[in-house]
């Protein structure tokens, strides 16, 4: 039995994932290959390197700021520079990539081919209107993107729409995967999963929204969330976690999102239990 775990977009709520894994760690549950977009393929790259959820939790801490932090300089791959916003963006992204490709070292992972559990982090090319998923899975198929390095990974999936300038690699022109696909579930079982979970967060339901900035972010979570809602779908098991309303860019909440994920997930874990074995 092969379990695969799917984690969605989320901002600083990604941190419920690693809560999510640290409950499963305690109750034995074993996760076999990962797959994540957005924020949530930084959980699972970090998971797949082989990093625990103690130092995950350690990690997000450390860089969540640098990460936030305004790069209104954004280098194109000619080495010109530009300012971000004229690129499509607040933040040139390249924080994300340089932070995950430097945790990547320490594990000595240099492109997403080191890794040795199957992993794919899904990203969108805003130019062609497609999905395209970075992996270092053997199986062909057309949207597949390979070699890459894994800051480059995570950075074109974690490209959210109007906050950070799009990922441009290899002729494409890449944001947030969770436009097309926030959790992805299918892509998971394509790595060979018996079995997929798929962790989600509720819709952040705060009464009035103000202020140009913060409805762009809820107008933008609110397509994100109907995805999200249509890939769940397709999983075996689904963990819906709450995490209060919290902002997806709130850096001091993120170790409140982690207990989120792992108290509930633990409410949960029984059931949990009973459905990987179902049907075995």
């Amino acid at each position: 039995m092969k379990i695969g775990l799917a984690l969605s977009g989320g901002g600083v709520r990604a941190a419920a994932h690693i809560g999510v894994l640290k409950a499963f760690e305690e109750n034995g549950i074993k996760v076999d290959m990962i797959g994540g977009t957005s924020a949530g393929s930084i959980v699972a790259a970090l998971y797949a390197m082989g990093y625990t959820p103690k130092e995950m939790l350690y990690l997000f801490k450390k860089f969540a700021k640098e990460m936030i932090r305004v790069t209104p300089k954004y280098q194109k791959p000619d080495g010109k520079k530009v300012l971000s916003i004229h690129v499509g963006g607040i933040l040139s992204g390249e924080n994300i990539s340089k932070i995950v490709d430097k945790i990547a070292l320490e594990k000595n992972v240099y492109n997403m081919e080191d890794i040795k559990m199957p992993l794919v982090i899904v990203a969108t090319d805003i130019d062609e209107g497609e999905k395209y998923v970075f992996t270092n899975f053997k199986k062909e198929e057309k949207y597949y993107i390979k070699g890459s390095k894994i800051g480059i990974a995570t950075r074109a999936s974690s490209s959210y729409p109007g906050v950070y300038a799009p990922c441009i690699y290899k002729g494409h022109k890449f944001v947030d995967g969770g436009v097309l696909d926030n959790i992805p579930t299918e892509e998971v079982r394509k790595l060979g999963a018996d079995k997929v979970i798929s962790v989600k967060f509720k819709l952040n339901k705060k009464g009035k929204v103000e202020g140009l900035a913060n409805v762009s972010l809820k107008s933008v979570d609110m397509i994100f969330d109907k995805r999200a809602k249509d890939e769940v779908q397709k999983a075996d098991i689904v963990i819906d976690i709450d995490t209060n309303n919290v902002s997806i860019f709130n850096i001091k909440k993120i170790e409140e999102c982690y207990n989120y994920g792992y108290e509930q997930t633990i409410l949960q874990i029984n059931q949990i239990r009973e459905q990987i074995n179902k049907n075995t």
